[in-house]
């Protein structure tokens, strides 16, 4: 790897260091705890902060193990093992194999407090859900789960050593197969709620933000994602193109980016209340199938926000449909995949947080979604309250699509590890000390 993913270590020197490191993080908090008669203070930033500096190197380091081994959904057995080994070194109670290659790890502090959840998803993008025919055939970590991964781990380790001032329990979901949306639906299915009961669940996913920024979500998050399939009853040339043609007038409202100037131009908007992407519809794809016995079919996948607007949208479908002949419209699921909403309360209590521990420039605020895919959490959220947060990944100086996912150039600051660790192991513990 070049940039900023420098070159990848042999898999048995990250795991023997990443071993090696949980281990005396964890010795080292048990040793305070007696060395000072257990001492009862609850952690703040400032333990925090030292705790995860000496994680560093090695996280990074463990970064670029996963990003050299890019797993896609279902086959992600590198990176669980990864996971469990750190976690068993570190102390926590470790569940391997859950709902596919997911891996469960429990924390328990010393003092009294609730139970949180922690969500990092592991999975690496095919390469057709990259935006670009540019890059080799072959799966890929396009999309920064093996970031989401790796700090997952951080936090759960800077914890770990803490966990003689950790007060309550955080259990950390280390999620598969989120590219296919299954992987949320399958651990949910699995128990993983009911069996814990956590009270509140929070996650990040790398952002086009500058590094040291994170952006919160309060009311907002990502769009759902719906998929219909229009079939003709006859293959006609000319039909077929007057679907692409009526199907691109009605959809679309803002298409996708297709360079940075658009991106530039995205993100800024998403940032500015009441703003042009207050609501939108975006048309992912539109494809031409073969349906058998001379019919055609049109695949479209697509998605809009607010949530509210689904049956407007399926609606159009219909009579997109309606208006040729002997056409029948079948939509993949009974209900479009529901939409990433973060509670609006959790949202500014977590920028408050944010502010108060990184610093008021730390923080930014988002007020529409991103449209792009559709996020698995939000299945989680449909549960359970919690927050969403964008992790600013983007190089100063960088163009913005060297820290937007799914892009070919993504490329994200690996300073932002530390920035994640620090920022969701400080929220993790002030959120499992709550009072309600």
């Amino acid at each position: 790897m070049t940039g900023n993913h420098g070159s990848i270590p042999g898999r048995r020197v990250v795991l023997g260091a990443a071993v090696g490191a949980a281990a005396a993080l964890a010795s080292a908090g048990t040793a305070h705890a007696s060395g000072r008669g257990g001492g009862r203070a609850r952690i703040d930033q400032a333990a925090v902060d030292r705790a995860a500096a000496r994680l560093d190197a090695d996280l990074i380091a463990v970064r670029r193990d996963l990003y050299g081994k890019p797993e896609t959904a279902g086959h992600e057995a590198h990176v669980a093992r990864v996971v469990a080994a750190r976690l068993r070194a570190a102390g926590l109670q470790v569940t391997e194999g859950v709902a596919g290659h997911g891996v469960v790890a429990v924390l328990r502090g010393a003092l009294p407090g609730r139970t949180v959840a922690y969500r990092a998803d592991v999975d690496a993008v095919p390469a057709v859900g990259v935006q670009s025919s540019e890059l080799p055939p072959g799966p890929v970590h396009a999309c920064g789960h093996d970031l989401h991964a790796t700090i997952g781990i951080g936090v759960a380790e800077v914890l770990a050593g803490l966990r003689h001032r950790l007060a309550g329990t955080v259990v950390f979901l280390f999620q598969p197969a989120e590219e296919t949306l299954e992987g949320a639906a399958a651990m949910i299915a699995a128990g993983v709620l009911t069996k814990h009961r956590p009270r509140e669940i929070h996650a990040l996913h790398c952002g086009p933000f500058p590094v040291g920024t994170l952006a919160v979500t309060p009311g907002v998050g990502l769009p759902g994602q719906d998929n219909a399939t229009v079939t003709f009853g006859g293959p006609d040339p000319a039909a077929t193109a007057a679907a692409f043609s009526a199907a691109y007038n009605a959809f679309g409202t803002v298409p996708f980016p297709k360079d940075a100037a658009e991106l530039e131009q995205l993100v800024a908007q998403v940032r500015t209340p009441d703003g042009p992407l207050a609501e939108f519809l975006v048309t992912r794809a539109f494809k031409a199938l073969p349906a058998g016995e001379g019919r055609l079919a049109l695949r479209a996948t697509y998605r809009c926000w607010p949530e509210a607007r689904w049956p407007e949208v399926r609606e159009r479908i219909r009579g997109l449909a309606r208006s040729f002949p002997d056409t029948t419209v079948a939509f993949e699921r009974e209900q479009p995949f529901p939409a990433l909403v973060c509670p609006e309360d959790d949202g500014h209590a977590l920028a408050r947080h944010l502010r108060r521990r990184l610093g008021p420039r730390a923080v930014t605020t988002l007020y529409a979604a991103f449209p792009f895919n559709g996020e698995d959490f939000s299945l989680f959220l449909k549960e359970i309250p919690g927050t969403y947060t964008f992790l600013g990944v983007r190089t100063p100086g960088a163009p913005i699509d060297s820290a937007f996912p799914h892009y070919p150039a993504f490329a994200p600051d690996e300073r932002a590890i530390g920035v994640g660790v620090r920022a969701m192991a400080g929220w993790l513990a002030e959120r499992a000390a709550h009072r309600d």
